[in-house]
């Protein structure tokens, strides 16, 4: 399957089956909340966050590439809870900020939003720590560059999984960076569910995404989380 654009609908599609993968791994999330503090609210507060910004989304009358961005930003703004909620926010404030004015998406936007995302995502914390969801997003940014620099692909998905594939090597990685990770034998929480929300945004790109409204509640969801650190 190859997309060489996106237009406003896809791109809502895309992100409200990014919200809902999210919201159905919450308590898998939660389960790995370790860093800052173990209190295990990570997966429920970045689902609260991004459910804000679906609330802004379905109140739309005209979707636009404009109007969505605006929803995503501002909903997701207003909605945020906790450290990962609000550096969320400001990925998707990032994010949505390199697309405005644009009819649809292509590679090279979808890429330089990525990179805008990390920016925004790290000027907003006044001491990032890597091994965390700021480490994630930035091996997005990073992988975008170098997938735009060699030009060779104007297919959105394959784009799309390559920076994924990237992003979730390195959240493998994560700790490796944070000892407190490694000592609970966890990969980092928020950046987690950042790929939860990719790999959900991902699916809708390809079809495969579960209808927002139909998919099973979060409660369905047993998978312990230990088992799934590298």
């Amino acid at each position: 399957m190859s997309v060489e654009r996106i237009d406003a609908l896809m791109m809502k599609k895309c992100f409200l089956a990014g919200a809902k993968a999210l919201e159905s791994r919450k308590d898998y999330i939660n389960e790995l909340n370790v860093f800052p503090v173990p209190d295990g609210d990570t997966g429920t507060n970045m689902t609260m966050t991004i459910m804000a910004a679906v609330r802004e989304i379905n109140k739309l009358q005209d979707v636009t590439v404009d109007s969505l961005c605006k929803a995503m930003s501002s909903g997701s703004l207003r909605g945020a809870r906790g450290n990962s909620g609000v550096i969320m926010s400001q990925i998707f404030r990032g994010f949505t900020k390199e697309l405005k004015g644009l009819e649809y998406l292509e590679v090279t936007d979808l890429g330089n939003s990525i990179q805008h995302a990390a920016d925004t995502a790290y000027k907003a914390v006044m001491k990032p720590k890597e091994g965390t969801i700021l480490t994630v997003i930035k091996a997005g940014a990073e992988r975008s560059v170098e997938l735009l620099m060699e030009g060779e692909s104007h297919d959105m998905v394959s784009f799309a999984e390559e920076v994924s594939a990237y992003m979730e090597d390195t959240l493998k990685r994560t700790p490796d960076m944070l000892p407190v990770l490694k000592q609970a034998g966890v990969v980092d929480s928020g950046g987690q569910g950042l790929m939860q929300v990719m790999k959900g945004g991902l699916d809708g790109l390809l079809g495969k995404g579960i209808p927002f409204d139909t998919a099973a509640p979060a409660a369905a969801n047993t998978e312990s989380a230990k088992p799934k650190v590298a």
